[in-house]
């Protein structure tokens, strides 16, 4: 059972407190369905990216000063480490607790990591990918902006990477025109990446002037944005424009959600229009600093990316011990001439470093995070799904291992759940992983037999199942790419069924690539049961 310090009874409501004390923290044993036994991972899985090879890389810092990464979980006694072999498996030499300040490769099937060399700077010491921004590229490979230059001041990096899935290899490319730590990236719907805030490279501000990359390199807009905070949660929509959702890194400057409309020239400015209501909350735990509520929120487009509404959920103040969390949910429907948030149900209890998964079920999946701060005592929370039909929440199972801050939960192919990751303030680093099995995963489901490699806007193509007559969704999903409780890439995108037979169908492909922006996506058909098949990978091209 959980226990509670005086400290922390004291934070909690009374009903609150009691069902945080009635959480077991202990492991779930191997089973078809719920959380699985925990395993090692190599590094601090911080920054996570599902590859359409179906690995996973994972980043994890810091370089620039190994002391703020060395000493980590499940051994907190240990406090360096030196070196390891070009086999991370290899436990005989390096310790199974393994390096925090490096990238890895991990293998869901095989359940194992390769360890891709990560470029130099111009002193030849690695470039310090710590508090990247990333976002896919048309061709699946991953574009990683900005990162980590220091700590006295913290300043953020101009150096620019990009991992090839398929050599699993990162090359250095042009650098953006200014450091950038904890910056957001958005591939837009003609391929190019957008990049807004993070912490320029004195450490003394916020660089409010986006970039966009392109086959030229980075170019900066000439007219600063608002006051963005760190990491802000953006959402690339169907007009083109992109939606900050209130959510973001570290405390708002009162910056409220609002939706940017690019503009046809880097000379112009950026248009903002603001999105009322998130912050207009009774049960606002903070009322006299309502915008500082989002820190270590989640965001999510729900499903499906058609219907162009947007969650936020949970969040705080303070990202260290202490502060206000809230269990709050709030949605906004951007198809509204005139959007503004709406409460809908609220969370069991207060969480934030809250990560959000879109399943292939049209349902959300919500874990991760702690009750107060970065409190790992208060961080081993039942995870809970969240139905858009109904605007609803249903409790699953608690977690076994504490992930907070710097955690991460990603969909892998088969349609379960990884987790990993954490570093609180004043405690050992988490390199625990752990795999949630949704029920599904335990019943009969439908099955994929033939589907093409490529397809583009406006077509239709056909999907080999002998399932076919009971299927009532296909989807499109777009695969993760996440870091500080904000998915950069994920969105499911429906594929309506425009024909049946017994082993086939025939789906029509969005004309929009707003709505689904060029790259590798994931393919899964759902039956009348709201059974979801394991993913076959797609391409989709202009």
């Amino acid at each position: 059972m959980i226990t509670l310090t005086p400290k922390q009874r004291k934070a909690l409501s009374g009903k609150m407190r009691a069902e945080v004390e009635a959480l077991q923290s202990t492991t779930a044993a191997p089973s078809e369905t719920g959380w699985q036994p925990p395993f090692i991972g190599p590094i601090v899985t911080t920054h996570a990216a599902l590859m359409h090879t179906g690995k996973v890389l994972f980043i994890a810092g810091s370089t620039t000063d190994l002391r703020v990464f060395e000493q980590v979980c499940p051994n907190p006694g240990i406090t360096q480490i030196t070196s390891c072999p070009a086999d991370p498996n290899d436990t005989s030499i390096c310790p199974p607790w393994g390096l925090t300040d490096s990238a890895a490769v991990w293998d869901p099937v095989k359940n194992t990591f390769s360890r891709p060399a990560i470029p130099l700077d111009n002193s030849g010491k690695p470039l310090d990918l710590f508090c990247v921004g990333h976002s896919f590229l048309p061709d699946g490979r991953l574009l990683a902006a900005g990162g980590t230059s220091g700590y006295a001041a913290d300043r953020g990096l101009s150096s620019t990477v990009i991992f090839d899935p398929m050599s699993e290899r990162f090359t250095k490319v042009a650098s953006l025109n200014s450091g950038r730590w904890y910056p957001t990236l958005v591939t837009l719907a003609s391929g190019r990446v957008f990049c807004a805030s993070g912490i320029n490279n004195q450490g003394n501000d916020v660089d409010f002037n986006p970039e966009i990359f392109s086959e030229v390199g980075w170019t900066s807009f000439s007219h600063p944005t608002s006051k963005l905070p760190t990491y802000p949660q953006l959402f690339l929509l169907e007009n083109g424009s992109i939606f900050y959702s209130g959510g973001s890194f570290n405390e708002n400057a009162v910056v409220k959600a609002r939706i940017l409309t690019l503009p046809d020239s880097f000379s112009k400015p950026i248009q903002e229009v603001e999105v009322p209501g998130l912050y207009a909350d009774p049960h606002n735990p903070d009322p006299d600093n309502p915008a500082d509520q989002r820190n270590h929120a989640t965001s999510v487009l729900l499903p499906p990316a058609q219907d162009q509404r947007v969650m936020i959920v949970g969040g705080g103040n303070r990202f260290l011990y202490g502060g206000s969390t809230t269990d709050t949910v709030y949605i906004v429907d951007l198809k509204d001439r005139h959007p503004v948030y709406r409460q809908v149900q609220s969370l069991s209890v207060p969480r934030m470093h809250v990560n959000a998964v879109i399943l292939p079920n049209r349902t959300v999946f919500v874990c991760n995070g702690s009750i107060v701060g970065e409190d790992t005592s208060l961080a081993l929370l039942r995870a809970e799904i969240f139905d858009p039909a109904t605007n609803t929440w249903t409790l699953a199972e608690a977690q076994g291992v504490p992930h907070g801050y710097h955690s991460m939960a990603i969909l892998l192919p088969d349609g379960s759940i990884a987790t990993g990751g954490g570093t609180p303030t004043g405690s050992c680093n988490e390199i625990r992983m752990q795999i949630y099995r949704p029920a599904y995963m335990s019943a009969t489901r439908p099955h994929i037999q033939e589907i093409p490699e490529r397809i583009s806007y406006g077509g239709s193509f056909n999907i080999g199942t002998t399932h076919a007559r009971n299927i009532k969704w296909v989807n499109l999903m777009r695969p993760t790419a996440v870091t500080h409780s904000h998915d950069m890439e994920q969105r499911l995108v429906d594929l309506p069924i425009t024909s049946k037979s017994g082993s086939s169908l025939t789906v029509s492909v969005t004309k929009n690539p707003n709505l689904a922006p060029p790259g590798w996506y994931i393919v899964t058909i759902t039956d009348t049961n709201n059974i979801p098949s394991v993913a076959s990978w797609i391409q989709l091209t202009a």
